[in-house]
């Protein structure tokens, strides 16, 4: 008797269902992990709302690229050592053949964009099924629920290589949410002379300073003498967010921004970047090298995403979910979606 399972499907933006489908077995290559939990982003609700940009979303599709679980079966060439292993996975689908592959820029593999969650079927479900190479294993005492935010840990990680920190340097974050208070916690463990934090909400005081931040202010504080960072990463996604964290930095200093604003922004001055000589990195998904570095940092007990979550919901909630996201209510933090 094949064995079924529920899955949450969009068909359409604004059209979602939650049906039973035929579990998977893992084809070759291949491993399903019975999934603890699946966290809503921005992204999630662009593709229910039904403005993601084109190319990077295919209906009908079942959502979810944050999400932690347990390998439950394997399929051949995938080592049995994984079975029952807690685990989180990298959710874009290279190639590993063109040359971005081959240097380790798997978000800009040349074969075209493939992502678990947008063109392929994601953690909003029972199970998910992936390549056994994207796999990343946590230890075995690993907290699941919060390994479920490991995904945007990663995306932070990745801005945390760029941006090179070095112990004694002045460094600062723009942005209050989910990837603000995670690179909060990536720049407070390079050991920094002085952590600014920048944002929008003064109810993330607290917690900036919980995580390792020095200084906190919100950004209509900010004044001249509010400059001199070496470094600054930036994850509030807004054109003005972008410029005001060009303004913190030194001459020569390294700028890495995180966020997607609205197409059409106004961008940085190109002036200013050249006079300056400032910098710039971007960060679209994490590569292999900033997912190992992020659980690494989770497994070492340096990054502790849990006071991040305020809600978990049953996956037959998720409308109710992406309602809570996008409420703008200060109470409200990362959502996670449970099945079963």
């Amino acid at each position: 008797m094949t064995a079924t399972e529920k899955a949450l499907v969009l068909d359409a933006p604004g059209k979602h269902r939650l049906v039973e489908r035929e579990q998977a077995a893992p084809g070759a290559g291949e491993a399903r992990v019975r999934v603890h939990a699946s966290g809503i982003c921005g992204s999630d609700r662009e593709i229910y709302q039904g403005n993601r940009p084109a190319g990077y979303v295919r209906y009908p599709v079942t959502p979810g690229h944050e999400w932690s679980g347990t390998v439950e079966a394997v399929g051949a060439g995938v080592p049995e050592s994984l079975l029952g292993r807690k685990v989180v996975g990298e959710g874009f689908r290279n190639c590993q053949v063109c040359d971005r592959c081959h240097a380790g820029d798997t978000t800009l593999c040349g074969a075209g964009y493939e992502e678990t969650g947008f063109t392929q079927p994601g953690a909003m479900a029972d199970t998910l099924t992936l390549p056994g190479r994207l796999l990343h294993p946590l230890p075995d005492d690993a907290d699941l629920t919060e390994a479920a935010l490991l995904e945007p840990a990663a995306c932070i990680a990745a801005a945390a290589l760029k941006a090179n920190a070095q112990p004694g340097e002045r460094v600062a974050v723009v942005g209050t949410g989910t990837l603000g208070m995670l690179a909060v916690q990536f720049l407070a463990a390079a050991s920094p002379a002085e952590l600014l934090v920048v944002g929008t909400r003064p109810d993330r005081e607290r917690l900036s300073l919980e995580f390792g931040a020095t200084h906190f202010r919100t950004r209509d504080r900010l004044d001249a003498t509010t400059a001199g960072y070496d470094v600054v990463i930036e994850t509030a996604g807004s054109a003005s967010a972008a410029r005001a964290s060009a303004a913190l930095l030194r001459r020569g200093g390294r700028l890495v921004l995180t966020g997607i604003p609205a197409p059409g922004a106004l961008g940085l001055d190109p002036t200013d970047l050249v006079v300056r000589q400032l910098t710039v990195h971007t960060v679209f998904g994490a590569a292999p090298a900033a997912w190992a570095h992020a659980v690494r940092v989770f497994g070492a007990g340096l990054l502790t995403p849990g006071p991040l979550i305020t809600h978990q919901l049953p996956l037959s909630d998720f409308a109710a979910a992406i309602d809570l996201v996008g409420s703008g209510d200060p109470k409200v933090g990362k959502v996670l979606l449970t099945p079963g």
